[in-house]
């Protein structure tokens, strides 16, 4: 009896052995896969960045309190503001979450007539999905933004090659002008990351040709742009919905305003 006792205790402690060992070997996997989608995505914002660089003047903003936003306890996000000399805010956010990644790059037209641009990227172990997409945050729509437009989607054109990633309706698609979602893999990080700055450029080049709005017209874009704001948190939106669960409205609100849209932020 001592004997089956003990065979038995040396089974369940071999057992138990070969699933710490599992698991080990399974936390080693992650890790080492979370280090290579944080490098992607840190390479995919600094290569938009240093785009943005070389077209305006932009200058680091401190975010003060929403510099770093927990929300429930696990999601950590490091955000970052900037000015854009003659074009507006740019919000970044940036969390790693082990089996997730993801970034947002926001660019918020204050002094031309410009779409709002949003880029989310969210990698999760080796797959990877990016939403890009221009809104509508004009009040006239002339021909030289529509021109814009049709640059837009001609750059992303060229990447009709990648996986295309389905969305849910939203109550602001009629905003959204050009589009693209995308999907992939590790083997098509230098792809994704090149279809944000190529559009960018795009973007950039066609700002620099626009003129300036007028003090009353940017304060009629910036009425535009927080109706949309207001309306993500009134109607609701993916990312949003989790801030308004964590922060509540009026804090959302707060952060939206002076920080990822920077509506409610002076011109530096």
């Amino acid at each position: 009896m001592k004997n089956k006792n003990r065979r038995s205790k040396k089974i369940f402690s071999i057992i138990g052995i070969a699933f710490l060992s599992i698991f080990v070997i399974a936390v080693g996997i992650v890790a080492v896969i979370a280090n290579k989608n944080v490098k992607a995505m840190n390479n995919c914002v600094e290569a938009a960045l240093a785009e943005l660089q070389k077209h305006y003047t932009v200058t680091e903003r401190d975010p003060q309190e929403y510099k770093e936003i927990t929300l429930y306890g696990v999601m950590k996000f490091h955000v970052e503001q900037y000015d854009i000399k003659e074009l507006g805010n740019l919000s970044v956010m940036r969390v790693n979450m082990g089996v997730m990644q993801m970034a947002t790059f926001v660019i918020t037209p204050r002094d031309t007539n410009m779409p709002l641009l949003s880029a989310d990227y969210i990698y999760v172990l080796s797959n990877r999905k990016a939403y890009m997409e221009f809104y509508d945050v004009v009040e006239e729509k002339d021909s030289s933004y529509l021109k814009l437009l049709d640059a837009l989607g001609e750059t992303i054109k060229n990447y009709d090659y990648l996986e295309k990633v389905e969305t849910a309706p939203a109550w602001y698609e009629h905003l959204l002008t050009v589009t693209a979602y995308k999907g992939g893999s590790f083997d098509t990080d230098q792809d994704l990351q090149n279809i944000l700055v190529d559009s960018l450029t795009t973007y950039l080049k066609h700002a620099k040709q626009q003129p300036l709005l007028t003090e009353e017209e940017k304060a009629r874009k910036q009425e535009i742009t927080v109706e949309y704001t207001d309306g993500l948190i009134e109607k609701g939106g993916i990312s949003t919905d989790v801030f308004k669960k964590e922060l509540g409205d009026e804090e959302t609100r707060k952060f939206f305003s002076q920080v990822f849209f920077g509506t409610g932020v002076e011109e530096g």
